[in-house]
């Protein structure tokens, strides 16, 4: 499913810090499987406003963290399994590895899906500092920038201080490396939109850590989404 040589031939860009858009990822008539049988059970809603950022979105486990099953296999078409078999594969750690230059054989991995629905948003952030390498999937067949949800690259944490902005489109993803200069954000959903802005983050994170997504041991309310 996945061309890992599309993220081998890759390189980072270093300004304003680590960070790549990766393209081409999939075949055409993948990319329209993927889209068209985007996940919509067991999600859950994350909310919180007035903080060190705003946000609002729904998520739903693809891997639980450090571990080599499929969160819920039952409910994924033929395509997203094959999706998720390649995101725990040693092919894709290793083709992370080589574009990052970070040895990933030993970080716990986790990947969730997500719905951006209308007026949802992430404000700027950098990531905790337990989250050593991102990687951004979407999974839209159409989105205009216009509508937001769009992934900001910024120059600082300002929201106006944008050094790239990339569209949600299937096919097309972004990874990085965390640091202290690693500001992004999503922004916000047009209230006009009805589809949802729909993507996939695997995190690699320190050894040691705890998902901050799924904190071992506690129960939350999941839902099914309802998309357009």
């Amino acid at each position: 499913m996945l061309n890992f040589n599309q993220i081998l031939n890759c390189q980072l860009n270093t300004i304003p810090f680590r960070w790549a858009e990766i393209s081409g990822l999939y075949s055409p008539e993948n990319c329209a499987l993927l889209s068209q049988t985007y996940p919509t059970d067991h999600f859950r809603t994350v909310e919180a406003y007035g903080g060190e950022k705003d946000y609002r979105y729904d998520a739903r486990s693809l891997i639980p963290m450090g571990e080599k099953n499929i969160s819920r296999p039952e409910f994924l078409s033929p395509g997203w399994m094959e999706f998720a078999q390649d995101l725990i594969s040693d092919d894709y750690r290793s083709a992370m590895s080589s574009l990052t230059g970070i040895d990933l054989s030993h970080f716990p991995m986790e990947a969730n899906l997500y719905h951006y629905g209308s007026g949802a948003l992430l404000g700027p952030h950098r990531d905790l500092p337990e989250k050593k390498v991102t990687h951004v999937f979407y999974f839209n067949e159409n989105w205009l920038a216009a509508d937001g949800g769009c992934l900001a690259i910024l120059n600082s944490s300002n929201a106006k201080d944008v050094a790239a902005l990339v569209s949600p489109n299937v096919g097309n993803s972004v990874a990085f490396v965390r640091s202290d200069e690693s500001w992004h954000e999503v922004t916000k959903v047009s209230a006009r939109v009805r589809a949802s802005r729909r993507s996939v983050t695997v995190t690699f994170y320190q050894p040691g850590s705890i998902s901050s997504m799924w904190p071992p041991g506690s129960e939350m309310e999941l839902h099914d989404y309802v998309a357009d």
